[in-house]
């Protein structure tokens, strides 16, 4: 499922500033078009330069700090996944990046928050046709654990809470029963302990491949 979303990336990808041109001039000559701004959250990719998605991601959220605009980006993420290596015999797992230069973010679109996301550095555009930032699909969203917003902008109903006893009904960990540790609202995940390589991890899964056990 991965590589479906990595293929649907590579697809979109903007062409990065031809070596020596001034990323903020390109950016400068780009515009936010009427039919591209949205009242509501999205979750958009920005494309970075090899190596810099982890600093664009701490730029953007003290950016966002700074400026207040928490209420406008909600949440950067650079998508980890879990990588099973041997060494020497032993098994280790460590956390890899599954886009190596895309940042995703949730954001509303208008003219600030474009702004200050395309002017960020490392930053060298937006996915889309064009450069045009669009949000990605439902489809595209759920293999990497994120869940849609209602389109009615009501929050989302779970007949559960930390602490109680829930079974996963879908995805890579159907059929694991464990605690609810944690619930975010705003990510509209829960967080529970599974078992890897003989010891317990936390793990997000999202509400809709859950259900509370009676």
């Amino acid at each position: 499922m991965a590589e479906e979303i990595k293929d649907v990336l590579e697809d979109m990808t903007p062409e990065g500033p031809a070596e020596g041109e001034s990323a903020l001039a390109k950016a400068m000559e780009e515009s936010v078009s009427k039919q591209e701004v949205t009242t509501t959250p999205g979750w958009y990719v920005a494309h970075t330069y090899s190596g810099y998605e982890d600093k664009v991601r701490k730029n953007l959220e003290m950016t966002i700090k700074n400026r207040h605009l928490d209420d406008q980006i909600l949440e950067v993420r650079v998508p980890m996944s879990d990588v099973v290596e041997v060494k020497n015999g032993v098994r280790k797992t460590t956390q890899k990046k599954m886009f190596p230069g895309y940042v995703l973010v949730n954001m509303v679109m208008n003219d600030d928050t474009w702004y200050v996301v395309r002017n960020t550095r490392g930053v060298t555009g937006f996915v889309g046709p064009g450069s045009k930032p669009v949000p990605l699909t439902e489809a595209e969203m759920r293999p990497l654990g994120i869940m849609p917003a209602r389109k009615d902008g009501a929050p989302v109903s779970i007949d559960f809470e930390e602490g109680s006893t829930i079974i996963v009904v879908a995805g890579a960990w159907k059929d694991t029963v464990g605690i609810a540790q944690r619930i975010d609202m705003g990510k509209q995940t829960v967080t529970i302990n599974v078992e890897m390589f003989g010891r317990e991890t936390p793990v997000e899964i999202g509400f809709s491949e859950v259900r509370r056990m009676n």
